[in-house]
């Protein structure tokens, strides 16, 4: 997949993106260092993948910053953008890509405690870093965002309803952002091909995958994704302050 942005389109930005040691946090971040901004790669236990695509950034030239975090505890993430100021000075553009809900062994309430609490937190924390003319960018599914009105697979259900929870209370947030210039939008997209959501539901549902594929005519896959991520932060944002990625018929919608 090309990326989206221009060549130098981002010189002198910077950019964090959450959950971005693998997938589509990862592919982002390569998009956004691939157009010149500095960028900070949060990981919460994928260190040595972490820090491969930080290396592999700096050694074409480009500046990578490193973050462990744990997202659900506020210090974690307190201590987080303590090291974006001092290395970075600064953010122009957060992603808040990081998600979860399905893993086994975490406590009842983690899906709520992941996909609605640490967001707002995170961007709460986020706001004395961020200068007017900042963007933010909140990334679900149309599951999720549409759950209130299409059923899902029970198996992510609980994950659907929480990841809507998170995006209803940083919609909350807008009239907030409008008046500190700061933009807004939501990327929702199909389920996608080669995610750990994907890996597991298919795990938890042999052939969910594949049916949903069949349904929506084609789903997109981890790099197709993250290059409508990367550009979601400097394109125009939407009146509804939401980005449609892909075919979002069977959701109601006449149009994307």
């Amino acid at each position: 997949m090309s990326n989206p942005l221009a060549p130098g389109s981002l010189a002198g930005k910077r950019a964090l993106v959450t959950g971005s040691s693998r997938g589509i946090g990862a592919d982002t971040v390569g998009y956004f260092a691939d157009a010149g901004a500095s960028v900070v790669i949060n990981y919460r236990n994928k260190e040595a993948r972490a820090a491969k695509l930080a290396n592999g950034i700096r050694e074409a030239g480009g500046t990578a910053v490193v973050v462990g975090a744990d997202l659900t505890d506020p210090a974690s993430v307190a201590a987080m953008f303590d090291t974006v100021q001092a290395e970075l000075g600064g953010l122009d553009v957060l992603v808040l890509n990081a998600s979860g809900g399905m893993e086994s062994g975490m406590a009842a309430d983690y899906a709520l405690q992941l996909n609605r609490d640490a967001q707002v937190n995170v961007l709460n924390a986020a706001l004395p870093l961020l200068a007017p003319g900042s963007r933010i960018v909140f990334v679900t599914s149309h599951q999720a965002h549409f759950i209130a009105t299409t059923p899902t697979m029970p198996e992510y259900e609980p994950v659907a309803l929480s990841k809507r929870a998170g995006e209803d209370a940083l919609r909350a947030l807008i009239p907030k952002l409008d008046e500190l210039g700061i933009g807004f939008v939501v990327v929702s997209g199909d389920m996608i091909e080669g995610t750990i959501t994907a890996t597991l539901l298919e795990r938890a549902n042999p052939g969910a995958i594949g049916a949903r594929k069949e349904a929506a005519g084609r789903l997109y896959n981890v790099s197709e994704f993250a290059a409508e991520v990367a550009a979601a932060a400097v394109d125009p944002i939407p009146e509804n302050h939401t980005r449609y990625v892909g075919d979002v018929s069977d959701f109601g919608v006449a149009s994307a």
